[in-house]
C-alpha cells in the first residue's frame, strides 16, 4: 500500500511525481495539477505531498504519510475555499507562510485545492502569489489544482511545472469504490458509469439514495420540455433542487458556526442585541456563509447539468450508431425517445446549450435565467408522452 492508491487510472501522473520524490533534478518549487472535474487533481497533490515527506518516499503507512494526507501535518497547508473566490488577505497569509522554514518535515508545503478561484473577480490574489514562485524559497513547495491551464493566470502558469491528469476509466472508478468504500460491484459500476468517472460524484451515488433519486429526476426531465410553459418548470425545477440542497447542507452547520463564534467571543448567544465588535463579526461569518452557500448552489446546478447534458450525448451516440459506451443504459427509454425525434445537429446544439448555461452561471449571471435561457433552446419538437 503506498500513498498513491487512491489515484485511480493516472500511471504517467504518479511516475512523473516519484521520479520527482527519488530525484532532486526532477524537482521543482512549483506544480500545476490540472484536469476534469473528479480525476483527483487534489488527491495527486496530497499523495505527493505525502510522498515528498515521507523518509520512504510514500509508504502510505507511516506518520507523515498518514498525517500529510488527511491534511493534519504541521508542514502541509492545505487550502480549499468554500466561497466563490479566494481572497488577496488570504493569498498574503499564504505568501508570509511559504517563507517559513519546515518545522518538522522535510519541505514546506502549500496546496491550493482551487487555484481556478484566486482570479474568479480580478487577479489581485493570483497576483499576491506571484512574489513567492518568481523568488522561491529553499525547501517550500507550491502545489496549485485548477480544472485547465486556462483557468490560470499565465504569470502563475510560467512559474510552475504542468501536471495533466486524464478522466480515469470507469473501471478503476469502480474498482475504487469497491475496495476503499466496501461498495457492491454492480452498484460501484452504475455509479461510476452515471458519475463519468468522477470519484467524488460515484462515491455520492453509490452511498446516497436520494442523490440518485435527484439524478433519475433530471435525467427524466429531457423528455418532459416541450412548450414555452415546460421549459421555465424545468428551469424552475433545477433551481429549486440546488436551493434545497444547499439549505439541507447548510443550516446546521450554519447555526453549529454561529454558536461557536458566540462562545468564543464569551457572548450570550440567548441576548436580543450584541455589542457592535461582536456583531461585526457575526456579520463576516454570516457573509462567509452566504458566499458558501451560493458557492454549492452552483455546484449542485453544475452537476445537474452534467447529467442532463449526458442523455443528450448518449442519444448522439444512438442516433450515429457509434460503439460508444452509454452513460444512462438504465435510462434507455429517454435516449431512444431523444435520438428518435432530434437529428444529430439538433443534440449537438442541446449540449453546446447546456455547456453555455453552465459558463453564464460560472461567469456570475444568474442562475435561474441562464437555465431558463438553455431550457427554451431544449424543446422537443414533439410530446412523446413520456
Amino acid at each position: 500500500m503506498t500513498v498513491w492508491r487512491d489515484l485511480v487510472g493516472q500511471e504517467p501522473t504518479v511516475e512523473t511525481l516519484s521520479r520527482a520524490v527519488r530525484d532532486d533534478a526532477a524537482m521543482t518549487h512549483a506544480w500545476l495539477f490540472t484536469g476534469p472535474p473528479g480525476s483527483g487533481r487534489s488527491t495527486a497533490a496530497r499523495a505527493f505531498a505525502a510522498a515528498l515527506q515521507c523518509p520512504q518516499g510514500g509508504c502510505g503507512e507511516c506518520v507523515e504519510c498518514r498525517t500529510a494526507l488527511d491534511g493534519t501535518h504541521a508542514d502541509v497547508k492545505v487550502v480549499a475555499t468554500e466561497g466563490l473566490s479566494i481572497k488577496v488577505a488570504e493569498a498574503r497569509a499564504l505568501v508570509q507562510e511559504a517563507a517559513l522554514r519546515p518545522s518538522v518535515g522535510r519541505w514546506r508545503i502549500i496546496i491550493i485545492e482551487d487555484a481556478d478561484r484566486l482570479t474568479s473577480y480580478t487577479d489581485a490574489p493570483a497576483d499576491a502569489l506571484l512574489k513567492a514562485l518568481e523568488e522561491p524559497t529553499p525547501r517550500t513547495v507550491w502545489m496549485l489544482c485548477a480544472p485547465s491551464l486556462e483557468d490560470v493566470i499565465v504569470t502563475i502558469r510560467s512559474r510552475s511545472r504542468h501536471v495533466r491528469l486524464r478522466t480515469p476509466p470507469v473501471e478503476a472508478v469502480a474498482d475504487l469504490l469497491q475496495r476503499r468504500d466496501g461498495v457492491d460491484p454492480s452498484m460501484a459500476l452504475h455509479a461510476a458509469r452515471a458519475a463519468q468517472s468522477h470519484i467524488g460524484l460515484a462515491r455520492r451515488l453509490a452511498r446516497d439514495e436520494q442523490a440518485r433519486i435527484r439524478r433519475r429526476d433530471v435525467v427524466a426531465m429531457s423528455t418532459k420540455i416541450v412548450g414555452v410553459g415546460d421549459a421555465i418548470g424545468a428551469a424552475a425545477d433545477l433551481a429549486q433542487i440546488a436551493d434545497e440542497e444547499s439549505s439541507a447542507s447548510a443550516s446546521e452547520r450554519d447555526a453549529a458556526e454561529r454558536a461557536r463564534l458566540l462562545e468564543t467571543l464569551g457572548a450570550d448567544p440567548t441576548a436580543r442585541t450584541q455589542p457592535p465588535h461582536i456583531r461585526s463579526q457575526v456579520a463576516a461569518l454570516e457573509k462567509e456563509q452566504k458566499n458558501r452557500a451560493t458557492r454549492h448552489g452552483r455546484d449542485v446546478v453544475d452537476r445537474a447539468l452534467i447529467d442532463l447534458a449526458s442523455v443528450y450525448r448518449d442519444a448522439l451516440v444512438l442516433r450515429l450508431g457509434s460503439d460508444v459506451d452509454l452513460v444512462n443504459p438504465d435510462a434507455m427509454d429517454k435516449v431512444r425517445g431523444l435520438a428518435s425525434v432530434f437529428t444529430a445537429e439538433q443534440l449537438l446544439g442541446a449540449m453546446d446549450a447546456i455547456t453555455e448555461a453552465r459558463d453564464r452561471i460560472n461567469a456570475n449571471v444568474p442562475p435561474l435565467l441562464a437555465l431558463e435561457a438553455m431550457a427554451l433552446q431544449l424543446r422537443m419538437p414533439r410530446d412523446l408522452g413520456m
